[in-house]
């Protein structure tokens, strides 16, 4: 009983995050600026970060969170950057 619950549940997660990620990239080609742009590219990286947490649990398989622990640090990184850059003209000082 619980097993189906849980493989409906992740079902369903993946097709939300599926239908997000795939709004965030309209988004980040159709976006009317940059700020748009970069909030959809962090928000892009959530999404990502949530399908690869969802395959974790599906496959059963620690090293997935530990991915999703990397790609977060890395995505803040970046939009910090890009927020940096938006507003300075340059990312090194």
């Amino acid at each position: 009983m619980t097993a189906g619950v849980i493989e409906a549940a992740l079902a369903f997660g993946f097709a939300g995050l599926g239908l997000a990620l795939a709004m965030n990239l309209w988004r980040l080609f159709k976006g009317p600026g940059v700020t748009d742009r970069i909030l959809a590219l962090d928000t892009i990286v959530i999404n990502t970060i949530g399908l690869i947490v969802l395959a974790g649990i599906a496959g059963g398989s620690g090293t997935a969170f530990e991915a999703a622990l990397l790609l977060a640090m890395v995505g803040f990184v970046g939009t910090a950057a890009y927020a940096k850059f938006l507003l300075r003209g340059d990312i090194i000082e």
